[in-house]
C-alpha cells in the first residue's frame, strides 16, 4: 500500500512492522536494509513523515514519527536506525536554503541522504576552480540515498591561515564514492559505511552555509530541528529495550528450565522479581521520552521551542532514556542464561544492538554537564539561597 494519508500510513506500518523481523538475520548478512524492504518503506511512507505536505509529504505530528521510530525499531534495530536516518534527513534538509530542498524533495518526496556531520572534509578553491574531498565513517543508509552530504572546512585562496568556515556539501548520491567499512558488532544492517568524495563542485548549487540560519519551512514540526533529533536517538533504544523484553518472555513462555533449577525459570521469583524490575526500568524510560516529546511538541505548537534551554532539557532526556536502555537489555541479557549467547537469539542481537545505538556522539552522558550547568546558572540567577 502507498501511503497517501496518515489513516494509509498507519496500515502500511502495521504491514511493515508484521513483515521485519523474519528477516533481521539477512539485514545482518547483508549489513544493509535489502533494496526490497527499502521500496516497502518507501511504499509505507516511512521517509515521508517530516517531509511537507506542500511536497507530497506526510508531516506527521511529533509524537506519531517518534512512536513510528519506537516501534520500527521493537520489529529490528537497524531498520529502526535507518528510519531515523533515513526520515530525519528531510527534517535536517529544512536547514538547506529553500532552493536546495525543492532540487531534492521536489523531484522525490521519497528522497533520502546520507552523510555525516563530522568536520572531515575540505572545500579549496584555487585559480576560480572549486574542489571537494574527504572521507566520512558512519554514513547509514548510504547505499539507498539519493543524495549525500558532507560537513566541510572551506579553504580560499589567499585566506589559508584565517579561521576555519564550516561548509555542507550536498551531492546526488553517484558523486560519491562508499567504501566496504562497516564490520561491527551490532546494527550491522543499517549499512554505515564510510562515503568518500574526490569531485569539482558548483559553489552556487552544491555548497552551503547553514550556520545562523533561519528556518524558512513554516509549521511546528520544523520550529526546532536539533531538538528533535535527540528524540528520535532515544526511540530508537526504547525500542530495543521492548523489544529485548518481548524475547526474554518469549523464552520463559516456552517453558524454559536453566540447568539446575527446580522449576522453569517463569515460575521462579527470583526470575519474576528480576523481569518485574526490569519492566519497570522501561516503562520509566518510555514515561520519560513521552513526556518530552509532548512537551517538545506543544512547545512547537506555541512557537516557543527553539531555545538552547529546551535543546539542553530534550537532550539531557534522551540521553537518560538511551543509558537506561541499554542497562536494561544488559540485565534482559544476563537472566535469559545461556539460551541467549548464540548469534541465534534475537536478545542477543538486541544486546549488540542497543550498545551500537548508545555509543552515539550525541548520546553520551558527558553532554549531562550542559543540563548541570544550565541548572546551575538558573539557580543562581534567580537569587534563591
Amino acid at each position: 500500500m502507498t501511503a497517501a494519508s496518515p489513516t494509509d500510513f498507519a496500515i502500511a506500518l502495521n504491514d511493515l512492522i508484521a513483515s521485519i523481523p523474519a528477516r533481521s538475520a539477512e539485514f545482518e548478512a547483508m549489513r544493509r536494509i535489502p533494496d526490497d524492504v527499502i521500496a516497502q518503506m518507501r511504499s509505507a511512507g516511512i521517509f515521508k513523515m517530516f517531509v511537507p505536505e506542500e511536497h507530497n509529504g506526510l508531516e506527521l505530528d511529533l509524537p506519531e514519527i517518534i512512536d513510528a521510530v519506537r516501534r520500527l525499531s521493537c520489529a529490528d534495530a537497524s531498520v529502526g536506525w535507518t528510519t531515523m536516518i533515513g526520515a530525519g534527513s528531510a527534517l535536517f534538509a529544512t536547514m538547506l536554503p529553500r532552493e536546495a530542498f525543492q532540487s531534492i524533495y521536489g523531484v522525490d518526496e521519497n528522497a533520502i541522504i546520507a552523510g555525516s556531520t563530522q568536520l572531515l572534509g575540505v572545500i579549496e578553491q584555487r585559480g576560480g576552480v572549486w574542489h571537494g574531498k574527504g572521507r566520512w565513517p558512519f554514513a547509514s543508509g548510504c547505499h539507498h540515498a539519493t543524495w549525500m552530504l558532507g560537513f566541510c572546512r572551506l579553504v580560499t585562496e589567499g585566506d589559508e591561515a584565517g579561521p576555519h568556515k564550516v561548509r555542507v556539501v550536498v551531492l546526488p548520491a553517484d558523486r560519491w564514492t562508499i567504501l566496504d567499512t562497516w564490520h561491527v558488532p551490532g546494527l550491522k544492517g543499517s549499512g554505515s559505511d564510510d562515503i568518500v568524495l574526490n569531485t569539482p563542485l558548483d559553489p552556487e548549487i552544491d555548497i552551503f552555509d547553514i550556520e545562523g540560519t533561519q528556518p524558512w519551512q513554516k509549521g511546528p514540526l520544523y520550529a526546532g530541528v536539533p531538538h528533535m533529533i535527540a528524540l528520535l536517538h532515544a526511540a530508537v533504544s526504547l525500542g530495543i529495550a521492548q523489544g529485548a523484553l518481548n524475547d526474554l518472555l518469549a523464552i520463559a513462555a516456552s517453558g524454559r528450565r536453566q540447568q539446575r533449577a527446580a522449576a522453569p525459570m517463569r515460575d521462579t521469583e527470583a526470575f519474576q522479581r528480576d523481569l518485574g524490575k526490569v519492566h519497570a526500568d522501561i516503562r520509566a524510560a518510555e514515561a520519560v521520552l513521552q513526556n518530552q516529546t509532548q512537551s517538545h511538541w506543544q512547545h512547537a505548537q506555541n512557537q516557543t521551542l527553539a531555545t538552547d534551554a529546551l535543546l539542553v532539557e530534550g537532550s539531557q532526556s534522551a540521553i537518560w532514556v538511551v543509558n537506561q536502555c541499554r542497562r536494561a537489555v544488559d540485565e534482559l541479557f544476563a537472566l535469559g542464561g545461556s539460551a541467549v549467547m548464540y548469534d541465534s537469539s534475537p536478545l542477543q542481537r538486541r544486546l549488540r544492538d542497543i550498545h551500537m545505538a548508545a555509543q552515539h556522539n550525541l548520546m553520551q552522558p558527558r553532554h549531562f554537564v550542559k543540563s548541570g550547568k544550565l541548572l546551575v546558572e538558573t539557580f543562581e540567577s534567580a537569587g534563591v539561597h
